[in-house]
């Protein structure tokens, strides 16, 4: 008889494309979202925490392929096997196409403008790649229901204080805004609007957005006939006469020294186009309402490069980029770039209604963030663990846990050892690799004598390194204490690390 196949064993190791936070990481992140939802909820933003699966109808045209999801997102069919399969279902992408769907949903129920902040995870199957990974965690906040660009201008004043609140200095970012009504003019004076000019279109965005990369000369060609990269691939144009591209690369060229100045040099691109004009002027607004707001040029400007790629944007939209340099893998210097964006889409919601309902709000990447602050050196990596009680007694248990209880009701992160207590320098080593501040030592002699034993391990570390014989010997590192006084001296070590 043949023996049974034994079952494989799993092989312990992330999915591709994602990864797991530990201790610190996972510290620093909620310590960001808190900071973000702080000044969401200052300016008078409400919580909304929604499913994390959302119908593939809900998400809509913006997949990749609506019909059979599998690019993207993460998608799959309720009881597909079965003779009458179920909803498609995927991933939520994003927070925005799930807010649209709430707002439809609970309209009757919401205040009309909806201000509404979400923060949590989203998933894209997309190829991954360095610092590029398929779940990732957003910060959204939007309102819902104001047509007013009073509520854009509101958004790019709040996203600034949001960089601010989180260590990102002044200097360091600049807010840019733009306003798709515009492009929009430039391109019907280029000749580029109508159903039948869509590629042309697309293609004309896409060039647009890599104005950073590709440098002006990169993206006339793709204006034109199309352009070979250095790998010898050729990316088709949006073949664009020479009048047409000047429009466009005028656009581009747009920005001025002054927001008036930028603005005055638009109306003269959109010409007579009722809706680049209808563009310019709301800039003109937004503008205007920062300035009274405090918030001037050198932490948000008007920005005519600013094309942010979604398909769903109708009016302003917006980016804030972090203006410091960094080292690439290669060791060269480039600017940190983009780690929040939004606009207007006032056609999202329209879906579900069948009603045209204004919308505006922005997306902070809190990975991109954190990765930002530690590359600034402005991220506290050295988290402190808790003090630990060590164990040298097995049959005392009561009374160390007695003692971890009195330092966790003070408010003082505290653990009992709870490995095998026999070989106790394996129990400093336990609290060393704990990061922990504090080891309180009771052993039998204390006891009888009501005292215990507190060791600074901060100090003891740096005296070990630095420290010479005599200096060891006037810098105790271990205090005998009365047991009663155990909370008193502990939190006495731990202001001095604060």
């Amino acid at each position: 008889m043949a023996n049974p196949k034994k079952t494989p064993r799993p092989k312990a190791e992330t999915p591709r494309g994602f990864r797991d936070y530990f201790g610190t990481e996972v510290t620093q992140r909620a310590d960001m979202l808190a900071k973000i939802a702080g000044v969401y909820h200052r300016y008078g933003f409400d919580a909304l925490e929604s499913a994390g699966v959302e119908k593939v109808e809900a998400l809509g045209k913006f997949l990749p392929d609506v019909d059979r999801p599998n690019e993207g997102v993460f998608a799959w069919q309720e009881d597909a096997d079965s003779d009458k399969p179920g909803d498609w279902l995927a991933l939520r992408y994003d927070l925005t196409a799930p807010l649209a769907r709430v707002y439809a949903q609970h309209r009757n129920d919401l205040p009309t403008p909806y201000r509404r902040y979400a923060m949590g995870p989203v998933w894209r199957n997309e190829k991954p790649g360095p610092g590029r990974y398929r779940q990732f965690y957003q910060c959204d906040a939007d309102t819902v229901g104001a047509a007013s660009v009073a509520a854009d201008a509101e958004i790019c004043a709040m996203l600034a204080d949001c960089l601010e609140e989180v260590g990102i200095e002044r200097g360091d970012y600049i807010v840019r805004v733009n306003n798709r009504k515009v492009l929009n003019g430039v391109l019907e004076v280029a000749g580029l609007s109508g159903d039948d000019k869509e590629a042309e279109r697309g293609i004309v965005l896409r060039a647009i957005d890599k104005l950073d990369r590709l440098g002006v000369d990169g993206v006339r060609a793709l204006l034109g006939a199309g352009r070979k990269d250095e790998s010898g691939d050729f990316t088709d144009g949006a073949g664009l006469d020479d009048a047409s591209a000047d429009v466009v690369m005028g656009f581009m060229q747009a920005k001025r020294d002054s927001g008036a100045e930028t603005c005055a040099r638009l109306r003269e691109l959109v010409g007579e186009s009722v809706i680049g004009l209808e563009g310019v002027e709301e800039l003109e607004t937004i503008a205007d309402l920062l300035a009274a707001g405090g918030y001037a040029a050198d932490r948000i400007e008007i920005d005519p490069s600013v094309v942010r790629g979604l398909g769903y944007y109708t009016g302003p939209v917006y980016e804030a980029e972090l203006t410091f340099e960094i080292k690439d893998e290669k060791g060269r210097s480039r600017n940190f770039g983009s780690v929040a964006g939004g606009g207007r889409y006032d056609d999202l919601v329209k879906r579900f209604t069948g009603q045209e309902v204004p919308a505006t709000g922005v997306s902070i990447g809190v990975d991109r963030l954190l990765a930002a602050l530690d590359a600034k050196g402005r991220l506290d990596t050295s988290a402190q663990g808790p003090v630990v009680v060590t164990v040298m007694d097995k049959a005392r248990m009561v009374d160390y846990l007695a003692m971890v209880a009195e330092l966790r009701q003070a408010g003082i992160r505290a653990e009992v050892y709870l490995g095998n207590p026999k070989n106790f320098g394996n129990q400093l080593k336990y609290a060393d690799k704990r990061s922990s501040p504090v080891a309180i030592i009771e052993g039998d002699t204390e006891k009888e004598n009501g005292m215990v034993q507190i060791k600074d391990l901060i100090l003891g570390a740096q005296i070990a390194e630095n420290a010479t014989l005599e200096e060891w010997r006037d810098r105790p590192s271990q205090y005998e204490v009365l047991r009663s006084n155990l909370v008193a001296k502990v939190r006495e070590i731990l202001e001095l690390y604060q």
